[in-house]
Formats: C-alpha cells, sequence, structure tokens
C-alpha cells in the first residue's frame, strides 16, 4: 500500500501483459485498454463467449444493490473496494442520483485506476466522493482512512464487486470478516463473485492467468456462503447476479457462474 494521491504522479503503467481492469473495461465497451488487453478478452471469449454477459451483469448488479442500499436502507456511505477503471453508473453516481447527499468512498490499489482516479473524485454539492489508494489486504487500514470521510458510527455500505477472486479463499473470508467487524449495526455488505461451476469459464480463465497476468480465483458456493457469519442476508438471498432482485431485461443464459448478495450486519 501507499499513500499515493491522485494529485501525484501515478507509477509507470505495464502494458507489456494483459490488465484485469483494462480487459474488463474493453468488455464493457471502454476505451481504457491497449492491443495486449484486447488480444487477452478475446482469446477469452473464444472459450468462454458468456464472460461479457457477465461483465454487464456485474454492472447492472452493483447499480440494483446500490438503488436498494440508497433507497429502500436510506444508506448514505459507500465504501467501494476493488472500484476498477471508471464506467458508466459508478458507486456514487447511482447512489447520488438517488440521495444527492451520499458519500463514497471509492479504493483500488491499482495505478491504472489511480490515473483515472479524477474521474471518480465528482460528486453533487451536498455529498461527497474521495479516492483511496490502499489493499484490499488490509482492511482495517482502509476503515481507517475511509474514516476521513465516513462516520462509522452510522450506517455505512461496504461494496466487493469480484476484488476478492485476487485473493485466496481463505484470504477472502478473512478479509470480509475483518471489514465486518468494523461496520457498525445497521451497516451493509453487498458482493458479487464469479463462481467455479462452468467449464469453460475454468478453462478460459486458466488460459488468461497463464499470461503472466494477476490470477484471478473462480469460487466456490461453498466458500462465498462462509463470508455471511453473522450478518443477515437482504431478500433473496445468495443468488446468481441476475436473479437478485432482477430488472425486466431477457438474459441470453438461464445460468449465470456468479453469486451476488446484500447482507446487514444486525
Amino acid at each position: 500500500m501507499t499513500d499515493e494521491t491522485p494529485d501525484q504522479a501515478p507509477p509507470k503503467i505495464d502494458t507489456s501483459v494483459p490488465h484485469s481492469a483494462r480487459i474488463w473495461n474493453y468488455w464493457l465497451g471502454g476505451k481504457d485498454n491497449y492491443e495486449v488487453d484486447r488480444i487477452a478478452g478475446d482469446q477469452y471469449m473464444a472459450v468462454f463467449p458468456q464472460i461479457v454477459e457477465l461483465a454487464r451483469s456485474g454492472r447492472h448488479f452493483l447499480a440494483r444493490a446500490i438503488h436498494y442500499l440508497a433507497g429502500e436502507a436510506k444508506v448514505r456511505q459507500f465504501l467501494d473496494i476493488g472500484t476498477g477503471l471508471p464506467t458508466v453508473d459508478n458507486t456514487h453516481e447511482v447512489a447520488q442520483r438517488i440521495a444527492p447527499d451520499a458519500r463514497i468512498v471509492y479504493v483500488d490499489n491499482d495505478p491504472l485506476v489511480l490515473a483515472h482516479a479524477r474521474a471518480l473524485l465528482t460528486s453533487t454539492p451536498e455529498g461527497a466522493t474521495t479516492y483511496l489508494d490502499a489493499d484490499v489486504r488490509d482492511p482495517e487500514k482502509i476503515i481507517e482512512r475511509a474514516k476521513d470521510l465516513l462516520d462509522f458510527s452510522q450506517p455505512v455500505a461496504i461494496m466487493l464487486m469480484g476484488v476478492l477472486g485476487h485473493v485466496t479463499d481463505e484470504e477472502a473470508v478473512s478479509i470480509v470478516r475483518r471489514l465486518a467487524a468494523e461496520l457498525p449495526s445497521g451497516g451493509y455488505m453487498a458482493f458479487y463473485e464469479a463462481t467455479d461451476t462452468d467449464q469453460s469459464f475454468q478453462e478460459a480463465q486458466s488460459g488468461y492467468d497463464d499470461t503472466g497476468a494477476t490470477p484471478y480465483r473462480l469460487r466456490s458456493r461453498e466458500v462465498i456462503e462462509r463470508y455471511f457469519e453473522g450478518l443477515e442476508l437482504v431478500e433473496p438471498g445468495l443468488v446468481q447476479g441476475p436473479q437478485w432482485r432482477p430488472e425486466v431485461e431477457p438474459l441470453e443464459h438461464k445460468d449465470h457462474p456468479t453469486l451476488a448478495a446484500v447482507a446487514r450486519k444486525p
């Protein structure tokens, strides 16, 4: 973890190997990617074409979760860990459309995301946003720094949208439990995870990992269920991403190797 801020020059960005945030940006139709990322993304799609649908499904779930949290649950503080590259309907944009006074802290330790962080620092006059250059493996430090903007005596929603795939199963469970321990009663956690239920998905991920890029772990339902110890799942519980409070939109595939949930700390 470094103490860099968006006002400082970010570290040099390595364009010699594919990068997960840039590939995700490519799948979402963005322009913040390089040829090496497009090649890797195309190779992944050749083995598992559904990945583009999954990428978009994850963004849709994020928006639906925030709609619930800022609307029905009336949460006004969000901690988005593993932010990724700015795209459409970022957390602060969705939250502040519903609650203009919402306060958002974005967290990532990727130099590419840091380079684009200014796009995440817009805000309504009533609300606020900030960006922390920090590592998901150090949740206590994230919380401590987030307290500069967020009041942890009041409800906070922690967003973990696929970032835990970058750590081992045991690390993921430990990180979730440590974050949950820092939440006040009435706080929330929202999760979106890729699962290991599809053979083609596993083959595509294995091929990507072999490129020299940072490996990403597809996770079993049994491990993900361990996240929720001491938390109360919001209806409909832990379900495939598109099944969590879905909007009326047809899906090309009935089976999605993803799981999503929102949980409340009692």
